[in-house]
């Protein structure tokens, strides 16, 4: 036999003898998960590959109408096209929230989380450990892929670590986040942790969280086309409008949801206001 053959029956052999590694469970694929990674100024990059990177898995977006609804304080109640529904800052009892698929919650106060979540609610996603570790959260949940970005959070005067979660949704080619209660602004790897946001649920109370100043300073950074309002207590939220610029438009919705697709996003920025806010 040739030595060449004869290597690689060796090869071979060595190779099915050999232990199998266990696999890592590989986390989904981010679409719009930044790449500058704390690149100083960088902002996000929207980068689409038509192929996966090796080990990653894939979440099959498609494409439709995500539906978003207030249903109070910082909850919205989002619904993909596939119909998985999503309660944001989920505190068990405000609002017209039914038994959502997903529920997010930051423990800011007890209007942002509950203790006792409906038992029929699937996935219960923290942004904080008990154990004051981070939060991690990487969760495929049919056609909507749930992540979150920690950030600090006040407590009795000082800062504790990683006790809120920024908590970002990736469905239908959108790329959605939640800032939760944030109660610092955000260095450049939160941005790049982030990455692109085309929807923005922002706390517009003008200091309970951020001022004013601070918090339209970070929904400019992010460049989303669409800014939801929500957490409305303290300064009135035109005071957040005009701070906002001439760049964003405002529409007042004379309805409490609406819906949008990655195609009917509109040109030009815009602060959506539904009814409730």
């Amino acid at each position: 036999m040739p030595r060449t053959k004869v290597f690689l029956l060796a090869l071979s052999l060595f190779a099915l003898s050999a232990p199998a590694k266990a696999q890592e469970p590989s986390r989904p694929f981010s679409q719009c998960m930044a790449v500058a990674q704390s690149m100083p100024g960088a902002t996000y990059a929207n980068l689409t590959p038509d192929e996966l990177r090796p080990g990653s898995t894939q979440v099959q977006a498609g494409s439709g109408e995500v539906e978003f609804m207030f249903a109070g304080h910082s909850t919205y109640v989002i619904t993909t096209p596939g119909g998985t529904t999503i309660a944001t800052d989920f505190n068990g009892w405000s609002g017209r929230v039914a038994i959502p698929t997903v529920v997010t919650m930051n423990k800011a106060h007890s209007s942002h989380f509950t203790l006792s979540p409906d038992e029929r609610i699937d996935h219960v996603l923290r942004g904080w450990n008990f154990d004051g570790t981070p939060a991690d959260h990487d969760v495929v949940v049919d056609d909507v892929y749930v992540r979150n970005v920690t950030t600090d959070i006040r407590n009795f005067g000082a800062m504790e670590p990683d006790g809120n979660s920024i908590f970002i949704f990736e469905v239908a080619d959108l790329c959605i986040g939640h800032l939760g209660h944030l109660h610092h602004p955000l260095e450049d790897r939160h941005y790049a942790q982030i990455g692109r946001l085309d929807i923005v649920m922002v706390p517009v109370d003008g200091g309970l969280t951020l001022s004013h100043d601070a918090m339209t300073g970070i929904a400019r950074r992010l460049q989303s086309s669409i800014l939801l309002p929500m957490h409305r207590r303290g300064a009135p939220i035109s005071s957040f409008i005009e701070m906002m610029g001439d760049r964003f438009q405002v529409d007042f919705v004379n309805n409490d949801s609406f819906s949008v697709s990655a195609r009917t996003l509109p040109r030009q920025p815009t602060i959506v206001i539904l009814n409730g806010v």
